[in-house]
């Protein structure tokens, strides 16, 4: 017992008893207790308590000690969009203008209960809208004051036109509430305002200082030190022009209720600017700025008394200013736009969206892969299935045709079912091995045995032939399965892809921005923005909004090559955009310039000089950095092998483009191929994926002829032994990559060409000596020379379709040499860019 003693509360007594310290333990214990309940309702309840005070205030605050617009504008607001503050809302706005002259406090309550028998009414019919609330409060407010005067003491035109005035004002207040209570009722989660939006902010913090008038400590006026506070706080968010506006509108609407302070329009105007020019010092410079602004204006539009006082309540408000937590000023900041809060929200935001599309096309990846996987089970289990059942059902069949009406059905079926079965089944096996089988091709044995083995030939050739029919459709199906399992695992593969690029968060680049801006306009360039996408090496991606002069193309000229210096990397123009063609601006996007270049030549002959030729050829670019050059020779020749060749490349190409892996787009064209009916025809195709950045090339011969590299007078021949597509299901795709040099040509034929010779000479080295010979580098040049040196062999005689293309690997050298300007470093670029 004696444990409880060591706990002391303040206030406990010492050497009290055990019962006695238990009880007054208890007692504090219920009190701590309640007051940290009372601190959570506190909590929980703090915009009612905010809504509830600036309610007092705005319910006390007047216009030229005459006009109430606020208090009706503020309770229409909170009725359409917080009804739950609606009792102590109303009841704080009543509360508040018992402190204003005498017909104000009726005058409000009774726009109170108008409004709020035309609110009710409204929502008896379902047309409660928060449009109709600035009419509504108009209505109120001008039946309510005509009201007051016409019962009044006297009616003139001035009174008319101050009720008008006030009915206008309250109109006008209702909208600008509709834009700012909001952001205290959290009914918009965005952290994005509108210009606009502020401005109504600070209208309604001013008009809830205006309740403040008349109000004093020490002689220092309240609404002076929390204008100069709420001056303070913006400016140090949003620098000198919102400093200067808060000022202006906050000394507009005070002096309107005080018109004694008319001065402070001006005073806070200039205080503002100059603290939110000094935001960048943080809280003491800002606050530094704020007792210069304010105490230079007071000397030159007051005396003496009039200097102390405003010195007075700027120390005040800078005191409070530094008693500002923090996070209240971050929480301000995400609204205000250019502050780096808000961009940081900003980009938390894209973030979150971000994160969120790509975990959606990582879900449709999962579901494409599953149902890949599902087809590709169904076409695995479909191989068993197709004999299955097979001898039962020629069985059946002939039991059915033939022997149903046989007189020694019972004799063959019943007593020698073994024996009919056999010979049943070495029949089949004959026709199988020979579906022209005739009558006279019958085994002896089974002439014997059955009594119409002709009638049971001709229904076995029949079910066989319906057999072989029907395996080929199924196996067809199963193809097109095969096919769709590939094409979903190929998609699958694209989106995971398309995911993994969502997710790469682009990291803030100040420092690197800012060096880049420094070095453009130290050229005497006009740039307003600059934003790095991307800095890793050879995938590099900036955006740049410039002034341009038009025919002078600086960007080409002059960014590029600066920033070719800077980044220590060839950087070229990717794309730009007019904005405004007045003001001159334009978006560049400056991206990494590819390493090396591919020029092509193509040389073709059509067999027998013809027009059309059965081989299709394309060099394209593929994108990040892939330059495609490649050959598809059609089986036969015309019109018709043309269309195979051509099908066979424009697929693969696009399939390639998508982002699909080399061998599963090889395998997808050559289902897609396989698939046709009979009568389609194959075709081969040979294509060189050459990276532009490395020079590494990727060859996918199938069914091709080789191909060669000329390297000086050395000739290297690339070839695999592979069988075109559209002939068999499971193709085998040879991927042959060879590290290719600045200066090669690289040399892709057909077999019109490459099978010039015959048989009788050996083709490769023919071939090689042919190219060794060609003294030209240049790629259009070179492929007429070899077409022309292999019909002059065949004695200007085409017998096949002919084509050679040739691509040349060459460094790229940039149009401009890169600039150099003195005092500006290479960049230094993150280790890791995500």
């Amino acid at each position: 017992m004696e444990k409880w003693n060591v706990i002391q509360f303040p206030g406990m007594k010492a050497g009290k008893g055990g019962t006695e310290a238990r009880e007054e333990l208890s007692v504090r214990l219920k009190q701590w207790i309640i007051s940290r309940k009372a601190i959570q309702i506190v909590a929980a309840r703090k915009w009612v308590l905010l809504l509830t005070f600036m309610g007092f205030l705005l319910g006390k605050a007047m216009i030229l000690n005459e006009l109430s617009p606020f208090a009706i504008a503020y309770f229409a607001v909170i009725a359409f969009m917080r009804r739950d503050y609606i009792i102590p809302v109303g009841a704080a706005l009543l509360a508040g203008s018992l402190f204003a002259p005498f017909p104000v406090p009726l005058i409000v309550a009774s726009e109170i209960a108008i409004f709020y028998l035309l609110f009710r009414g409204l929502e008896s019919y379902d047309r409660a809208e928060l449009s109709y609330a600035p009419t509504m409060v108009f209505t109120t407010t001008f039946m309510v004051k005509l009201f007051a005067v016409v019962i009044g003491p006297s009616f003139s035109w001035y009174a008319m036109l101050m009720l008008t005035m006030d009915s206008v004002l309250s109109f006008v207040l209702t909208l600008v509430f509709i834009q700012a209570i909001p952001i205290f009722t959290y009914r918009k989660k965005k952290f994005n305002l509108k210009n606009e939006e502020i401005l109504c902010l600070i209208i309604l913090l001013a008009s809830v200082m205006t309740g403040a008038v008349g109000w004093t400590i020490q002689s220092l006026s309240v609404e002076h030190m929390l204008s100069r506070y709420l001056i303070l706080i913006f400016a140090l968010v949003g620098g000198a022009p919102l400093g200067a506006s808060v000022g202006v509108i906050t000394g507009l609407i005070l002096s309107l209720a005080d018109m004694s302070a008319v001065y402070q329009m001006s005073l806070l105007a200039f205080a503002g600017m100059l603290a939110g020019m000094l935001r960048e010092g943080k809280r003491a410079a800002v606050a530094l700025g704020m007792l210069l602004g304010s105490s230079i204006l007071s000397i030159y539009l007051g005396g003496p008394g009039d200097v102390m006082n405003s010195l007075w309540e700027t120390c005040a408000a800078i005191v409070l200013f530094m008693l500002t937590p923090k996070s209240m000023l971050t929480a301000i900041s995400k609204y205000v736009p250019g502050t780096q809060d808000h961009t940081k929200s900003q980009h938390e935001y894209a973030k979150r969206i971000r994160d969120i599309t790509a975990e959606r096309v990582t879900r449709f990846s999962q579901v494409f892969r599953q149902l890949s996987r599902s087809f590709d089970q169904m076409s695995g289990a479909g191989e068993p299935v197709q004999n299955e059942g097979g001898m039962e059902h020629f069985m059946n069949a002939v039991a059915e045709g033939t022997c149903s009406g046989c007189f020694k059905k019972a004799q063959c079926w019943d007593s020698k079912f073994i024996q009919t079965y056999k010979y049943m089944t070495d029949v089949m096996s004959s026709i199988e091995a020979n579906p022209e089988m005739s009558g006279k091709q019958i085994p002896v044995e089974w002439n014997r045995v059955c009594a119409k083995p002709e009638e049971v030939l001709e229904v076995m050739r029949a079910q066989y032939g319906l057999h072989q029919h029907n395996m080929q459709w199924k196996r067809q199906i199963i193809d097109s399965r095969q096919l769709v399992a590939e094409q979903l695992s190929g998609v699958s593969q694209v989106m995971e892809d398309l995911a993994k690029e969502i997710q790469r968060e682009s990291e803030e680049m100040v420092q690197q921005e800012e060096q880049i801006r420094d070095a453009l306009e130290s050229l005497g360039l006009s740039i307003h923005s600059i934003e790095i996408i991307n800095l890793e090496a050879g995938n590099v991606e900036i955006e740049i909004v410039h002034a341009y002069t038009r025919g002078f193309d600086e960007c080409r000229k002059m960014i590029a090559p600066l920033i070719s210096d800077v980044l220590d990397e060839h950087i070229a123009v990717l794309n730009e955009t007019m904005l405004d063609p007045r003001q001159g601006l334009a978006t560049v996007t400056f991206g990494s310039a590819k390493t090396f270049e591919i020029t092509t030549g193509v040389a073709a002959a059509a067999k027998g000089g013809d027009v059309m030729s059965g081989d299709s050829f394309s060099t394209v670019e593929l994108g990040n950095g892939t330059f495609a050059v490649a050959l598809s020779d059609g089986m036969g020749n015309g019109e018709r092998a043309r269309m195979e060749s051509s099908a066979a490349l424009n697929i693969l190409e696009q399939l390639l483009q998508s982002g699909m892996d080399e061998k599963l787009a090889i395998k997808s064209v050559n289902s897609v191929l396989l698939l046709r009916s009979p009568e389609e025809m194959y075709a081969t195709v040979d294509m060189a994926l050459i990276d532009e950045y490395t020079a590494e090339t990727t060859f996918m011969k199938i069914g091709s002829t080789p191909s060669f590299i000329k390297r000086g007078q050395e000739v290297i021949q690339v070839s695999a032994s592979n069988l075109p597509i559209g002939i068999i299901k499971d193709i085998e795709v040879d991927l042959v990559t060879v590290q290719l040099q600045p200066g090669d040509v690289l040399i892709m034929m057909t077999d019109g060409i490459y099978d010039a010779p015959g048989y009788a000479v050996n083709k490769e080295l023919w071939m090689k000596r042919l190219i060794q010979e060609i003294d030209s580098d240049n790629p259009q040049e070179v492929a007429d020379c070899l077409l022309e040196s292999v019909i002059r062999y065949q004695q200007h005689e085409i017998y096949d379709d002919m084509t050679v293309i040739v691509g040349k690997i060459e460094h790229y050298r940039p149009e401009w040499a890169t600039l150099r300007v003195p005092g500006i470093s290479r960049m230094e670029r993150p280790r890791t860019v995500s």
